[in-house]
């Protein structure tokens, strides 16, 4: 069982907060260390948020760290153009010595893209670019150096590009793609991922036997893909420690499905979800960026207790 620990803080926050949770989660023992890619809160009137670019942060994390793996849980595709993410990611991946996941999403918060002057396509746009951002990506990263690399989809266009970026890790790095729709997001996952991340706990067990069929439509063994959900956590020594954490989960629907209670409740949720197939777990909505001790305990009394996981 992998622990990753997912930073998505209520008000955003600086560099140097995200390093200071980083490391933590490096020296508790956690495997990945993990952000979104928002420029604005879920609260589109929350002005104290401080917004910062995801792959800027994930480079100094890339020096700043020794053993973690990296990447945002997952990055909008409608923020940046394919051949400029896949030279940004590959110049991450080197800079971490080869550290870093790559997951991909097709974009969802209409409130931040219409505040920074974003394009936000409808739904169907939205998938397709995904796609066809998978195939231009994955193709600059393999074709092999003195091939050109030409790609002509609906949405973009690439020819005879022969400067390639190239990433540390070989062919590339592992590919995350993740959503709790029903048709179009595991059909993608199937095609390009070595990881599918099944969003939140509630209502997994369908959501991957539905991917199993759909991988087995297009000829992709399942058990190729690993499989990962978010887990908002809220963990305390005593119930009134976890209690007063969990009140930072401010959406009520996230607290509906986040484990809250002491380590020895946090590891049996975690068992809990590998027996319905999971084999990556992101410690998620921990909103408080400042609060290192949660990571220190979970690292200190709930990774032991999972250690003995496959």
């Amino acid at each position: 069982m992998r622990l990753r620990v997912l930073m998505e803080p209520r008000h955003g926050g600086t560099y140097e907060d995200f390093l200071a949770m980083a490391t933590v989660v490096e020296d508790a023992g956690f495997e990945g260390f993990f952000r979104s890619d928002h420029l604005m809160g879920v609260d589109p009137t929350n002005t104290a948020y401080q917004p910062t670019d995801s792959w800027t942060m994930l480079a100094g994390l890339a020096r700043d760290t020794r053993r973690v793996r990296l990447g945002a849980l997952v990055t909008a595709g409608t923020f940046r153009q394919p051949g400029v993410l896949a030279t940004t990611v590959a110049m991450v991946d080197q800079m971490s010595g080869g550290r870093v996941d790559f997951g991909i999403g097709a974009g969802w918060f209409a409130e931040e893209h219409t505040a920074f002057g974003l394009e936000f396509p409808a739904v169907a746009a939205r998938f397709e670019r995904l796609e066809e951002q998978l195939k231009i990506i994955t193709g600059l990263w393999e074709t092999p150096r003195g091939t050109p690399f030409t790609f002509t989809g609906k949405h973009y266009r690439l020819r005879n590009n022969g400067i390639l970026p190239r990433t540390a890790q070989s062919p590339r790095p592992p590919i995350i793609v993740g959503g709790a729709g029903a048709r179009k997001t595991p059909t993608i996952a199937a095609r390009h991922a070595d990881e599918f991340n099944l969003s939140f706990p509630q209502g997994l067990k369908a959501r991957n036997e539905n991917f199993n069929r759909i991988c087995a439509e297009l000829g992709r063994d399942p058990a190729t893909v690993r499989r990962s959900v978010v887990l908002p956590v809220a963990c305390g020594e005593t119930p009134a420690e976890a209690n007063r954490r969990a009140e930072t989960i401010a959406a009520p629907p996230l607290r509906a499905e986040a484990v809250v209670g002491t380590p020895r409740a946090v590891a049996d949720r975690v068992a809990a979800l590998q027996a319905d197939g999971v084999d990556t777990v992101y410690f998620f909505h921990l909103f408080d960026i400042k609060d290192l001790d949660h990571i220190r305990l979970i690292g200190a009394e709930v990774v032991p207790l999972l250690s003995a996981l496959p």
